[in-house]
C-alpha cells in the first residue's frame, strides 16, 4: 500500500477554446484538457446511481472494486485503486489486477468510522508493454540494441523518479541494458520497482465515489422491543424507567443487544386513543404513545410517570454495562396538546375551516396525531427544530433511532438531517420504519439510514423468501440496504400466526435470526406466542399501544430458552453475522422439489466457519428430504466425510456425500442449525443414515 496524491479527481472532457492560426486564419476550437491521456474508465461498481450515493461498509469490511479499463491500439496499461478516509490527507492506493475482457478488480479495507471515498485511476504503461514485447523478441531472437535503449530509457526515468536503494538498483538495470544484458528486461524485481515508480503524466482518474463506514453493529445487531410504560410487575401501574433497568437482566439473558423503547415522551389528551384504538379514551386510559405532547413538553421532555432525566441516563447506563444499548424512538408527528402546535401552527397543515388536519389514511382517521408539513414556509426552523430532537438525546448517551413511518417525511430532509448529525456523531444507528414501495424503502437507504424494517413479514412461502433474499444479497441493493428482519411488530400481527402454532413461532423466528445479520422482536409478545387479531385487520386485539399490561415472563410456554440458544449461536458463529454468503439449497423429496423445506447456508469470509439451516415451513406436518449441499465451495472433497453439529438438538452426523437426508418434526423442532466442519472432533458421531 502506498500513499498517492490526486491533484485533478476528475478528468475534464473540455477546455475554454483555443485559438489557432492555420495560414492567414484563426480559429477558435475546443480540445479535451490533454488530450494524451487516453485510457478509458467505465462501469465502475459499486457505484449508487452514479455516484451520487455512498455505498456502505463497517469498519474492517473489504470493498471490492470493478471497472472497465481499456485504451486505443494495444499499449499494456496499469491501475490503481485509490482511497481514503476523511480524516485521511492524502490517498492510498492498491494495485488492480486485470480479469477477462477489459474488466478490473481491485480491493481496499476501511478503518475508521465515517465518509471515506474511492476512485480508479489508470494509466497507459509503457515500460510493461516494452517488457511484454521484449519477451516476444527475445523468444525469437530478434533483439535489436535499439531495443535494449529504449527500455533503457524508460528506467532511466524512473530512477530519477525514486531514491535511496530503489534508485541505485534502477540505475544498476540502466547499466545491465546497455551492455547488452537483454534478460534483464524480464527480471519480476525490475517490474516490481517500474511499478513502483511508474509514470503517470496521462493518467486518467475516474469521479471519485463515497462510502459511509460505520460500526460493527450497524450490520450485526439483535433487537428486543418493549413498552416501557407496560414493565410493571403490579396490575394498574404504569411502569417507569427503574423497572425497564430491573427488566435488563431478562433482555441480556436472551441475548439482545438493542433494547428498543416506544416514544418516552409525554402523550397528548385532546382526542386520546383508547382501548383497541378506540376514538374516545376512558378515564384513566393512558393513550397511544405515538400521540406526543402536552403540557409537559413535547419531543425532548419524558412522560412524568416514567421518571426523569436522570432515571433514563441512569437507565442508559445500566443497559451499556450488561453491553446492551438503548434506542429510541422518533416518531416526528405530534398530538393536539404539543407545545409546537401552540407555538409553530405553521408548521402543519391548515385546512379551509382553519383547523389543523390530522393524519389519516381514508377511512381511518388519527386524530389524536398531526404530521409536519414539509411544505410549510418556515421549514427551515422546521428542520433545525427536528435535527434538534436527535442532538439532544444524543446528548444523553443515545445512538441508536428507529424512526417511525420516515417515508412521510420529505427525503430531501433526511438526507440533510442525517449528514449532519453523522458529521457530529459518526456512531449513530438510524433503522428505518418504512413499511412501503420497494423504491421508497431503498431511497430512504441511500439517503441515509442505517438500517431497514423490509417486507419478510409477508413472505411466507420458499420461493418468495428465496427471490426476496436473492434480491438483497445478490444484488446492487446490498451496498446500501442492510435488512432488519421482524416476525411481528406492536403493529403487525401477519395472518400465518393466527391460528398460534408453536412451530411457526419458532420457524418465523429462527429465519428471521438466520437469514440476515440483524433482526428484532417485539417482546414479550412474541416469546409468550400472543396470536389473537383484531377482527379483519393485521394487528394484535388488547394491543398495549393503546392500555397498560402486565406481562408473565416466566410463562413455562414462553420461547424463553430457545431465543437465548439462538442468540448465543449468532454471537459465537461469524458465518450468521453477515448476509453476503447466503446461498439456498434444493431440498427434494422422491426426486421432486420439496417446497416445504427450506435450507441455506452462509460462511464466514475466511470459510472457516459453515452454517446450514434447515427449516420446516410446515406448522403442523412432519416433512423430510434431501438437501443437495455445495460441497466444492465448502472445500470438500467428492467422497469425503465431514460432520453436522446440531448446535440446537446437540446431535452429530457424518455425512459423505453432497445429498444428505433430513427430517423435521414441528411437534418437536421445526428447525436445524447445523455447523458443518471438515474434520472429526474429539467427540463420537452419531452416524445418520
Amino acid at each position: 500500500m502506498t500513499c498517492y496524491s490526486i491533484e485533478n479527481k476528475e478528468t475534464p472532457m473540455t477546455t475554454a477554446p483555443t485559438i489557432f492560426e492555420i495560414g492567414t486564419e484563426q480559429l477558435a476550437v475546443e480540445l479535451p484538457s490533454d488530450g494524451r491521456s487516453r485510457v478509458v474508465i467505465e462501469r465502475i461498481q459499486p457505484a449508487i446511481d452514479g455516484g451520487r450515493f455512498p455505498i456502505k461498509r463497517v469498519v474492517g469490511e473489504r470493498v471490492e472494486v470493478e471497472a472497465d479499463i481499456f485504451t486505443d491500439s494495444h499499449d499494456a496499461l496499469s491501475a490503481v485503486l485509490l482511497y481514503r478516509a476523511e480524516c485521511d490527507e492524502q490517498w492510498f492506493e492498491a494495485p488492480m489486477e486485470a480479469l477477462v475482457n477489459d474488466r478490473w478488480h481491485g480491493a481496499f479495507t476501511v478503518a475508521h468510522i465515517g465518509q471515506a471515498s474511492y476512485t480508479v485511476q489508470a494509466w497507459v504503461d509503457h515500460f510493461k508493454s516494452w517488457a511484454r514485447d521484449m519477451a516476444k523478441r527475445i523468444a525469437a531472437n530478434v533483439v535489436a540494441p535499439v531495443d535494449l535503449e529504449i527500455g533503457a530509457r524508460l528506467v532511466e526515468a524512473a530512477r530519477a523518479r525514486a531514491a535511496g536503494a530503489d534508485a541505485t538498483q534502477l540505475g544498476q538495470y540502466v547499466a545491465s541494458l546497455r551492455a547488452g544484458a537483454s534478460s534483464m528486461a524480464l527480471e519480476p524485481e525490475l517490474a516490481n520497482l517500474m511499478a513502483r515508480y511508474s509514470e503517470r503524466h496521462f493518467a486518467t482518474t475516474a469521479p471519485v465515489l463515497p462510502v459511509v463506514v460505520d460500526r460493527e453493529r450497524a450490520v450485526f445487531s439483535t433487537w428486543y422491543e418493549l413498552f416501557p410504560r407496560n414493565t410493571s410487575p403490579e396490575a394498574g401501574r404504569h411502569g417507569t424507567f427503574t423497572d425497564v433497568e430491573a427488566r435488563l437482566p431478562y433482555i441480556a439473558e436472551l441475548g439482545f443487544d438493542v433494547l428498543y423503547l416506544t416514544p418516552i415522551h409525554p402523550i397528548g389528551h385532546l382526542f386520546r386513543k383508547g382501548k383497541d384504538n378506540s376514538p374516545t379514551a376512558q378515564p384513566g386510559e393512558p393513550g397511544s404513545p405515538y400521540a406526543v405532547g402536552n403540557e409537559h413538553g413535547g419531543h425532548q421532555s419524558i412522560h412524568p410517570e416514567l421518571g426523569t432525566l436522570d432515571d433514563f441516563r441512569s437507565l442508559v447506563q445500566a443497559a451499556r454495562d450488561l453491553g446492551i444499548e438503548i434506542a429510541l424512538d422518533n416518531a416526528f408527528q405530534c398530538s393536539p396538546d404539543h407545545p409546537y402546535v401552540r407555538d409553530h401552527p405553521d408548521w402543519f397543515y391548515v385546512r379551509p375551516d382553519g383547523s389543523i388536519q390530522y393524519a389519516e389514511n381514508p377511512p381511518k382517521k388519527y386524530q389524536d396525531v398531526y404530521p409536519f408539513n414539509f411544505e410549510s414556509g418556515d421549514w427551515q426552523a422546521m428542520w433545525l427544530e427536528l435535527k434538534r430532537f436527535f442532538s439532544f438525546w444524543a446528548e444523553q448517551g443515545v445512538r441508536i433511532f428507529r424512526v417511525d413511518n420516515p417515508h412521510t417525511k420529505a427525503f430531501v430532509f433526511w438526507e440533510w438531517c442525517i449528514g449532519e448529525l453523522k458529521r457530529e456523531y459518526p456512531d449513530l444507528i438510524f433503522l428505518s420504519e418504512a413499511f412501503t414501495r420497494p423504491k421508497v424503502m431503498y431511497r430512504l437507504a441511500k439517503e441515509g439510514f442505517t438500517q431497514s424494517y423490509t417486507y419478510f413479514a409477508w413472505r411466507t412461502t420458499k420461493a418468495e423468501l428465496t427471490e426476496y433474499m436473492t434480491e438483497l444479497t445478490r444484488t446492487e441493493v446490498r451496498e446500501f440496504f442492510r435488512p432488519n428482519f421482524w416476525p411481528t411488530t406492536h403493529d403487525i400481527l401477519t395472518p400465518q400466526f393466527y391460528e398460534g402454532h408453536r412451530a411457526l413461532f419458532i420457524a418465523r423466528f429462527v429465519l428471521a435470526a438466520t437469514l440476515t445479520a440483524s433482526y428484532g422482536i417485539y417482546g414479550p409478545a412474541y416469546e409468550l406466542m400472543l396470536h389473537t387479531p383484531v377482527a379483519g385487520r393485521e394487528e394484535y386485539i388488547d394491543n398495549e399501544k393503546y392500555e397498560l399490561k402486565v406481562w408473565n415472563l416466566d410463562d413455562p410456554r414462553s420461547l424463553r430458552p430457545l431465543i437465548a440458544r439462538i442468540n448465543h449461536i449468532r454471537r459465537e458463529h461469524i458465518a450468521l453475522q453477515r448476509n453476503e454468503s447466503l446461498r439456498f439449497h434444493r431440498v427434494e423429496n422422491n426426486y421432486v422439489e420439496n417446497d416445504q423445506l427450506i435450507a441455506y447456508s452462509k460462511q464466514s469470509p475466511d470459510g472457516q466457519d459453515i452454517i446450514l439451516t434447515v427449516v420446516n415451513l410446515d406448522p403442523v406436518n412432519v416433512q423430510s428430504g434431501w438437501v443437495q449441499l455445495p460441497l466444492a465451495e465448502w472445500g470438500i472433497a467428492a467422497g469425503d466425510s465431514f460432520y453436522a453439529h446440531d448446535l440446537l438438538s446437540d446431535a452429530r452426523y457424518t455425512w459423505n456425500s453432497e445429498w444428505d437426508f433430513v427430517r423435521l418434526d414441528p411437534a418437536s423442532l421445526p428447525v436445524h442449525i447445523f455447523h458443518i466442519q471438515r474434520a472429526p472432533t474429539e467427540r463420537s458421531f452419531d452416524y445418520y443414515m
